[in-house]
C-alpha cells in the first residue's frame, strides 16, 4: 500500500533548477532526502506530506503530530526505516 506521510523539513539544498530542489525531512526521527519541487514555498521547520520521495503539500504541526500518532498505533512507521545491511 502506498502512503503519504508527514515529515518536518530540517534542511534544504537549493538549486538553480527548481525541479531539483531537495531537502532532508525527518519522519519522527528517520531522516530521508526528499524532492521539494512541488512545494516551492516550503521552508526549514515546515511540515510536508511526502509520497514516494516527493513533498506534495504543506500541513501544520498539530495535524502532522496526529498522523504520526495514528501511524505509531498502526505500526506503520517501521516502513520508513532503511533495511539493515546484509551481514
Amino acid at each position: 500500500m502506498c502512503l503519504a506521510v508527514p515529515g518536518k523539513v530540517i534542511s534544504i539544498s537549493e538549486s538553480d533548477d527548481p525541479i531539483l530542489r531537495t531537502g532532508k525531512v525527518s519522519f519522527g526521527g528517520i531522516v530521508k532526502e526528499v524532492n521539494l519541487a512541488y512545494v516551492p514555498e516550503a521552508q526549514v521547520g515546515d511540515y510536508v506530506i511526502v509520497h514516494v520521495g516527493f513533498a506534495i503539500s504543506k500541513l501544520d504541526e498539530a495535524e502532522a503530530q496526529k498522523v504520526f500518532e495514528y501511524l505509531r498505533e498502526m505500526g506503520e512507521l517501521g516502513e520508513l526505516e532503511s533495511p539493515a545491511p546484509p551481514s
